[in-house]
């Protein structure tokens, strides 16, 4: 079970659990932000047009770039897509 809580995971991305630990957080960072700055722009339009959006886009582009580059097996979309777990 630890084995599978812990390891498997950051062993399909090519990463350690200290690793993908780092990964994760940054990303949980970024998406935070981006998470405040689209509150603000449900209340106020012209505030953080951009922003949440773009979070997005970049997270999405540093996930893929260095999955395909440290997996040649996760370089098609189909790999890419089968190793995400949960789509909003």
């Amino acid at each position: 079970m630890f084995k599978k809580l812990f390891i498997d995971h950051p062993e399909s991305v090519n990463e350690t659990y200290t690793q993908h630990f780092s990964v994760a957080m940054s990303f949980s960072m970024k998406l935070f932000k981006a998470a405040f700055a689209s509150l603000i722009h449900a209340f106020i339009p012209g505030f953080c047009v951009k922003t949440g959006s773009k979070a997005i886009t970049d997270l999405h582009h540093k996930m893929v770039t260095f999955r395909v580059k440290n997996n040649p097996e996760a370089s098609t979309n189909k790999a890419f897509e089968e190793s995400i777990e949960y789509m909003i």
